[in-house]
C-alpha cells in the first residue's frame, strides 16, 4: 500500500498498479476470471481471444456462474466502449510475454488503460505453473478472496497418485489440437507449463517431430499415429475439432486404442482445477496400465 492509494498490486509488467479503494467490480480475460471465481471473486464481466466467439467457451469458464457475469465477446468485436460497459474498476488481463494483454488489440488496450486500472498476469511458457498459481493466488488475496479450504492437500495428493500411477513406464501421451479432418496440432510438451508438471511426475509425454511451429507441430493424422499414442490430452476449446469426429482412416485404429483425456491449452490456475487435470489423467494412466 502506499499513501497516495487504498489497494495496489505489483502486476507481472513491473507496474504498480493502484486504486482509490479495493476493487470490486472486476473484468477478467476468461481464463483470469474463472481462475478468480475458484478463489470466491466473482467478476462482474468477462471478455474472450480471437479463438472466440459470441459466447463464452466452456471449456474455459470452469465454474463460473455465466448468469451473473457478463461476457463482453471477443476479437473485433471488443472495443473500449464494450469493454467499459459494465462500470469495471479493474481489468485483470493475461500476457505471453513482453507485457501485451493478450485478445486484446494494442490500441484497445492502450485506450482502455486510460480509463480503469489494468493488472497482467503472465502465464507464458518461461514461468513455472507453480508460479503462474501463485500470482492468481496473489492476486486474488488482494481482492479479498479465500482459497478452498484443503485444495491445495488434494493437489498434493493428485500429484502423488499420477507420480505413483506413471512411475516412468506409463502409456505414451500425446497432447493435440485437432484442426480438421486432414490433420492435427500436436503440443511440444516443453513449451507448456501444465505439460512439463506432467513430465515432472513422470507422464511419458511424446513430443511431435522438430520442424517448424515453436508450441505446436502440424502433423496429419498418419503422423499422429505414428507417435502410437497411448492417452491423448485433447484440446477441448470450441476452436478445436472434437477428436471423436475424426474420421480420417489413418487414425481409425490408434484412435480406437487411445484414451481421450479432456485438455484446455488455457487452463484455471488454481489448486482445485490443477488437481481435477491431474485426476483425470491419472485416471487414464491407471486404465491404461491395469494399475
Amino acid at each position: 500500500m502506499t499513501e497516495e492509494s487504498a489497494w495496489s498490486f505489483a502486476d507481472d509488467r513491473g507496474r504498480l498498479v493502484v486504486a482509490d479503494r479495493r476493487p470490486s467490480r472486476v473484468l477478467a480475460y476468461v481464463q483470469a476470471g474463472a481462475t478468480l471465481w475458484d478463489y470466491g471473486i466473482r467478476p462482474e464481466g468477462i471478455f474472450g481471444s480471437g479463438h472466440d466467439g459470441a459466447e463464452p467457451d466452456r471449456a474455459k469458464t470452469g465454474t463460473l456462474p455465466l448468469d451473473a457475469v457478463d461476457y463482453r465477446g471477443a476479437g473485433d468485436a471488443l472495443d473500449v466502449d464494450t469493454l467499459l460497459r459494465g462500470g469495471p474498476d479493474l481489468v485483470v488481463a493475461v500476457s505471453y510475454g513482453h507485457g501485451q494483454l493478450y485478445g486484446l488489440d494494442p490500441d484497445t488496450a492502450k485506450h482502455l488503460e486510460e480509463h480503469v486500472p489494468v493488472v497482467v498476469v503472465d502465464v507464458g511458457q518461461a514461468r513455472t505453473l507453480d508460479r503462474v498459481a501463485e500470482r492468481f493466488a496473489e492476486l486474488a488475496h488482494a481482492l479479498g478472496g479465500e482459497p478452498v479450504p484443503d485444495a491445495r492437500a488434494e493437489l498434493s495428493a493428485a500429484r502423488e497418485r499420477l507420480r505413483a500411477a506413471a512411475g516412468g513406464q506409463g502409456p505414451r501421451v500425446v497432447a493435440l489440437s485437432p484442426a480438421s479432418q486432414a490433420e492435427a496440432y500436436a503440443a511440444r510438451p516443453r513449451m507448456w507449463p501444465e505439460l512439463r508438471v506432467l513430465a515432472e511426475l513422470g507422464v511419458d509425454l511424446v513430443s511431435p517431430p522438430e520442424g517448424a511451429g515453436v508450441n505446436w507441430a502440424t502433423v496429419d493424422w498418419a503422423g499422429v499415429a505414428a507417435l502410437e499414442p497411448g492417452i491423448v490430452l485433447t484440446d477441448i476449446r470450441s476452436n478445436a475439432v472434437p477428436l471423436d469426429s475424426i474420421t480420417a482412416p489413418a487414425w481409425q485404429a490408434a484412435g480406437r486404442r487411445a484414451r481421450s483425456v479432456p485438455w484446455n491449452p488455457e487452463p484455471l490456475c488454481s489448486p482445485r482445477a490443477h488437481a481435477l487435470f491431474l485426476s483425470l489423467v491419472a485416471d487414464a494412466v491407471e486404465g491404461a496400465t491395469g494399475g
